[in-house]
């Protein structure tokens, strides 16, 4: 651990197995945090190398807890600038970004893939291999079971998608016409008409075909985000409803 961190009183900060924790400079960890412990998982078989990375300028608060990989081809990796508030948990092998906020409570299952500037409010609960796109909101009490696609809310149990996260994207500085043309994007795709006809696959096309906003790099981003939660392996998206507002 770098000398320009701080941790407080009762945090634990690594443990006596084989591996590594590695912290970065200009870290926070809270009070009775505990980071770079043995992962919770089955598979884990004794004697492993086993790997935690941080990155910088994180604020890690009390009692979170933060394990190391499930085996030694593998890491959890926290990057920079990401402030994680009193009790989460980040599991095994997950991959947070930058610029994130964990509200209070916020539970990562292993392998979780977090993008960067997302942001969680408490209590949420995030299964295992779920994606969470950038710039995207999770309300509170949510459980995800399922994908979330880049710059939009999921909220409710199970997770479902309610619309752009549109404060999000003002605050972290999307101008208006790219706001207009993801609200466009995501109208087409998730609120079509109750006459239409068409499948999620022909909507997604038809976007795609749109100049105006196939040109558009957030409405690309949006669309290459659905596209890869249907890849092999992945587990799709979090479902949507007719009447839900973007």
């Amino acid at each position: 651990m770098h000398c320009s961190n701080f941790s407080g009183s009762g945090a634990i900060l690594g443990a006596d197995i084989p591996g590594q924790t590695i912290i970065g400079e200009n870290n926070v960890i809270g009070h009775y945090a505990v980071v770079g412990v043995k992962c919770q998982d089955l598979k884990y078989k004794t004697g492993d190398e086993c790997f935690l990375h941080i990155g910088r300028n994180n604020e890690i608060r009390e009692y979170c807890s933060i394990h190391r990989s499930s085996k030694s081809c593998d890491c959890t990796v926290i990057g920079d600038n990401n402030l994680i508030m009193g009790s989460c948990h980040i599991a095994h092998d997950c991959k947070i970004g930058k610029h994130n906020i964990f509200a209070n409570n916020t539970l990562f299952a292993g392998h979780v893939v977090v993008e960067d500037c997302t942001h969680t409010a408490g209590a949420v609960v995030v299964h295992q291999f779920c994606h969470i796109g950038s710039y995207s909101f999770l309300g509170g009490g949510s459980v995800v079971t399922q994908d979330v696609p880049r710059y939009t809310m999921v909220a409710g149990d199970r997770a479902e998608l309610r619309g752009l996260n549109l404060e999000g994207l003002r605050r972290n500085g999307f101008s208006d016409q790219e706001v207009r043309r993801l609200r466009k994007a995501y109208q087409k795709v998730f609120m079509p008409t109750v006459t239409s006809e068409s499948s999620f696959e022909d909507r997604l096309a038809e976007l795609e075909r749109e100049i105006e906003l196939s040109e558009s790099p957030a409405v690309s981003c949006m669309v290459k985000s659905i596209r890869m939660s249907f890849d092999q392996g992945r587990r799709g998206i979090c479902k949507f409803r007719r009447w839900s507002s973007s």
